[in-house]
């Protein structure tokens, strides 16, 4: 498929996730950030944006929680070109029930081409990028022009 440049804005927004066994440690990532995490829009599944609004005080769009959509809803956001930025601290050492729609939040976040992170340094290092605040390009599938293209037969 042939591709475009498509910038992020400067004010981005961010999806944050967190598992059950680290939802104490993005609550926490979002207390050290709370400053920058406050010049941006925020979204995130139910029972994660609850607590990171009631710990933090910070404006959260909540979803449902994951298991029930939340993370397809996310996904669908991230193919519509509204998130621009995915934070998810995902348990390598739990089992989850919802593992395939997970796979899919992340498969949607790479074919989009938008910046995860999937721990706290990882974290820590985008939202200290210059980028953070500022426009930047990515290239990504052009789906107009391959739409346009395509010749149906009956």
């Amino acid at each position: 498929m042939d591709q475009k440049i498509q910038s992020l804005p400067a004010k981005k927004n961010i999806a944050l996730v967190a598992h059950d066994g680290k939802k104490a440690a993005l609550k926490l990532w979002c207390s050290k950030h709370l400053t920058t995490l406050s010049q941006h829009t925020l979204y995130a599944t139910g029972t994660t944006g609850h607590l990171i609004n009631k710990t933090t005080g910070l404006e959260v769009i909540q979803l449902l929680s994951g298991p029930m959509g939340g993370d397809q809803q996310l996904g669908a956001k991230i193919a519509e070109h509204e998130i621009h930025m995915l934070v998810f601290f995902w348990d390598p050492l739990a089992s989850q029930p919802h593992d395939p729609d997970v796979k899919a939040l992340l498969r949607l976040a790479a074919v989009w081409n938008i910046p995860v992170a999937c721990n706290e340094v990882s974290a820590d290092m985008l939202l200290s990028s210059p980028f953070m605040n500022a426009e930047l390009e990515r290239s990504l599938p052009d789906y107009e022009k391959y739409l346009a293209t395509r010749h149906i037969t009956v």
